[in-house]
């Protein structure tokens, strides 16, 4: 049985689950080296402004090690925040057949790959797309750094569309291109927790015949929820209600701005098992981000798998993949608060039973983004080439 060694950072809900497939499948053996440190399952997320510790197993299930980290400054914030000197030998100590490297921007991810090309096959996974591209004279060595790191790499598993995009711009041929797609568990989010949103409507004081809208994630800048937020208050929408759940930077300048009104409404961070019951109580699922950053999106599959109607900015990575307008919701136009409130007045209108028939849409589109199909290709790389 070939050995794959898995370079990531820390514990990570979506990519635990995959983790844990490949080792019960058994057609590799693999073993995951954490390069962060064993104080990454107790971070303070600045994100959330909050401790977080996710209430799904995360280290269970496959074998993995505790690389030592020696940064100053511990942390995935900067290239020298994961520095691990003895990682090449701990990886060695376990002769792998093939190395898949989770992002290079840190030092000793880096160090990984350039270690390993023509010893043995070096496989990536990355996010990044060129939705924030900028262009001028501070970035025209970019391309030829981001050619230097990504010649050597003998595959890279692009997670959809804008992905591809950038790996192929950044040299990287189709033949070195594989698509392993952006996951989430479709099951958990997709089970009926009929009385746990029922609960929620209550809890909220809305009624069973009126909309929500639901904004899941961090309150900062780059989700841009004051956008939604001005949009939604403009419409002036009586029998519609707008939820944030999730904690951030803007919840004081958010509740602010929203003081006072009935309609509007705020939640805490709920971890991983709530979710699904928070997903399952909306109509219409909404992430406004304007980036830098939002590679993905991974709520909008969690939304999708809940079986909702989901409306994007055309900033959000998975929008090019997963969203069929007019089939299961719409792109807008990213910072646009005109095309915006469009789009949300008329899916507003169009109704409770026309945003079911859009999640149901959901929930068929999303069904093959999934664990599995991810897990596959990653056994078939290493087995194969």
């Amino acid at each position: 049985m070939k050995k794959l060694a898995i370079i990531t950072t820390h514990p990570i809900q979506y990519y635990a689950p995959v983790f844990k497939l490949l080792n019960e499948r058994q057609a590799i053996s693999i073993k995951v080296f954490f390069t962060w440190g064993q104080d990454s399952v107790k971070k303070y997320d600045p994100g959330f402004n909050r401790k977080i510790e996710w209430d799904i197993p995360l280290l269970e299930g496959y074998p993995y090690e505790w690389v030592k980290n020696t940064s100053n400054d511990p942390g995935t914030h900067h290239f020298t925040g994961i520095v691990n000197p003895g990682i090449i030998d701990r990886v060695n100590a376990w002769q792998p057949d093939a190395i898949l490297v989770y992002g290079w921007g840190f030092q000793s991810h880096l160090k990984v790959i350039k270690h390993y090309k023509n010893k043995i096959p070096v496989l990536f996974r990355g996010d990044s797309s060129l939705l924030d591209e900028k262009n001028g004279a501070k970035y025209l060595l970019k391309p030829v750094f981001l050619k230097w790191v990504y010649k050597d790499v003998d595959y890279a598993f692009y997670v959809g569309q804008n992905t591809k995009a950038y790996f192929k711009k950044y040299g990287l041929t189709d033949d070195r291109l594989k698509f392993a797609p952006h996951a989430v568990d479709n099951d958990r989010f997709g089970l009926d927790r009929k009385h746990e949103k029922a609960f929620l409507r209550r809890e909220e004081g809305i009624k069973n015949d009126e909309l929500i809208i639901l904004f899941a994630g961090k309150l900062e800048e780059k989700k841009d929820p004051g956008l939604l937020l001005e949009a939604f208050m403009k419409l002036d929408k009586p029998a519609a209600h707008l939820l944030f759940v999730g904690n951030g930077p803007l919840e004081g300048m958010l509740k602010e701005k929203a003081k006072g009104n009935q309609r509007v409404h705020f939640m805490d961070f709920q971890n991983q098992s709530q979710m699904p019951a928070v997903y399952q109580a909306c109509d219409l699922f909404c992430l406004p981000s304007k980036g830098p950053g939002e590679t993905w999106g991974l709520a909008v599959n969690e939304a999708m798998a809940a079986g909702k109607a989901v409306l994007t900015s055309d900033k959000v990575g998975a929008a090019a993949d997963l969203m069929k307008t007019g089939e299961n919701g719409a792109i807008f136009k990213a910072g646009d608060l005109a095309d915006l409130s469009r789009h949300l007045n008329a899916l507003i209108e169009s109704g409770k039973n026309e945003l079911l028939k859009m999640g149901e849409r959901s929930k068929e589109l999303i069904k093959d983004w999934n664990f599995e199909n991810q897990v596959k290709v990653i056994e078939s790389t290493v087995i194969d080439g």
